[in-house]
């Protein structure tokens, strides 16, 4: 009997669901990466780690939604290394490379984008419960914790394309963390692309846009991520725009629309 019910259990149990978690790790992994690169002054390596972290951010819900792997458990351990690979990683990387030029107030500046990334994904968990109006599940509530550090790490790849030392000085550095730190924590609607669904007719054209700036990150990856992180920022009116307009449509209506239910951050 004893062997019995051994043998149902490990039949019972698929490493398929452990994929989805390792992603996870792997992220984790990349942003710890990201800050010994930083620490030994390896900046340019340390902003790819944490583009590394991004990718397997990204894939591991998606993973987890295709294989049937969804867990509460996979829900934490990823709040938990997005708070290392785009909280702590970008924080430590800025305050090294020239937020220490500023003494205790470039130090408060990292502390706070580190803490406003840690309330932006502490209140993301507590939402995923939460019966959201259609139009409402297709954004996020503030920008995700990767696009936070995407905004915050700007000045860093343009000056290593630009090298002049603007970009560099201490001040510049400082508002672009405390604006990535406040869009963070913000109400701000922005858009959730896991959300998105295109007409078949955008399908070839968004997958050409898609190979093109593959295509210019391969010759000229600064300016590349320089370019997406502007292009993000200045999406967010058009964003806000369209969420107020989706909104006064449904409170127009008198509606009740369907939920959606999907409690996998795929981008916290």
């Amino acid at each position: 009997m004893l062997r019995r019910g051994r043998r149902q259990r490990l039949v019972g149990f698929s490493l398929n669901r452990m994929i989805p978690n390792v992603l996870t790790l792997l992220a984790l992994t990349a942003g710890m990466t990201a800050i010994r690169f930083a620490i030994v002054g390896k900046y340019e390596a340390a902003v790819l780690s944490i583009i590394v972290a991004g990718i397997f951010d990204g894939l591991d819900g998606r993973v987890a939604r295709l294989l049937k792997s969804a867990s509460a458990f996979g829900a934490q351990l990823d709040s938990l290394s997005d708070f290392i690979s785009f909280g702590v990683a970008p924080a430590v990387l800025l305050y090294i490379w020239t937020l220490a030029q500023l003494a205790s107030f470039g130090w408060a500046v990292a502390v706070f984008f580190a803490a406003c990334c840690a309330l932006r994904l502490a209140r993301f968990n507590s939402e995923l419960d939460l019966d959201l109006p259609a139009y409402a599940q297709k954004f996020f509530t503030g920008v995700p914790a990767p696009g936070g550090a995407a905004i915050a790490i700007i000045p860093l790849v343009i000056e290593f394309e630009f090298p002049t030392g603007i970009f560099r000085y201490p001040f510049v550095t400082a508002i672009f963390v405390t604006l990535a730190a406040a869009l963070m924590v913000s109400r701000i609607p922005t858009v959730s692309f896991k959300r998105i669904r295109l007409p078949h007719h955008f399908v070839v054209p968004t997958l050409l846009g898609i190979g093109i700036v593959a295509a210019f990150f391969t010759t000229a990856p600064w300016p590349t991520l320089a370019m997406v992180g502007f292009a993000y920022l200045g999406s967010i009116p058009f964003t806000v725009r369209a969420f107020n307009r989706m909104k006064r449509s449904f409170e127009a209506t008198g509606a009740t629309p369907p939920t959606e239910t999907d409690n996998q951050p795929a981008a916290s």
